[in-house]
């Protein structure tokens, strides 16, 4: 099983990204909210891998958490969901959104993503709402700065810090007056990090 992808962006399509990682490039399908989080053409990129084999397939779904992932195996674990729906299901909502629809328990809300009716956002609550402890989706850009705020975090984990202190770091960081791009940030909050 491929557990991570590190490399260059080569493509990136809203469903799509290619990773080039020293020559060889890995077509990874994504989710939409995955899309408008990766880097420009060239760019480094990190993208968290599940591996799908079946008899005539094998396909790569990336991520840029290993949260995201979790939430993607969870799905895939219900009834009558297959990759490509529970990829369609995280490109409907932040991980964040959807691990609190189903918490909540709304079905309603699930069924307005296409490919989702009643009976599967019935299903998925029903059958993951007691096993979605531990997992942490990705916060839902609320402001501009958000979506920043969101890659600094998913560096800062990808680097082995835990989501609770990355996203307490990137809060103190802006909090102390960092700039809100990429670089100062991400400085400032794994200083705060380290320290």
């Amino acid at each position: 099983m491929i557990s991570h992808l590190r490399g260059k962006l080569a493509g990136k399509e809203p469903n799509l990204a290619v990773v080039d990682v020293n020559g060889v490039g890995y077509a990874v399908a994504i989710a939409v909210t995955t899309y408008s989080s990766l880097p420009a053409l060239g760019g480094d990129v990190v993208l968290h891998t599940y591996t799908h084999v079946r008899e005539d397939t094998l396909a790569l779904f990336g991520f840029l958490t290993s949260g995201d992932r979790k939430l993607f195996e969870k799905l895939i674990t219900v009834s009558g969901v297959g990759p490509r729906l529970a990829l369609t299901v995280l490109s409907g909502m932040k991980s964040q959104e959807l691990l609190e629809t189903i918490q909540s328990g709304d079905a309603q809300r699930l069924t307005k993503i296409p490919g989702v009716g009643r009976k599967t956002g019935e299903r998925i609550i029903l059958e993951l709402r007691e096993k979605l402890g531990g997992i942490e989706g990705q916060r839902a850009p609320s402001t501009p700065g958000a979506a920043v705020e969101n890659e600094v975090v998913s560096a800062l984990v990808n680097l082995g810090c835990s989501r609770d202190a990355a996203d307490k770091a990137v809060d103190k960081a802006r909090m102390a007056g960092a700039p809100p791009e990429f670089d100062a940030l991400f400085r400032k909050a794994l200083d705060l990090v380290r320290s």
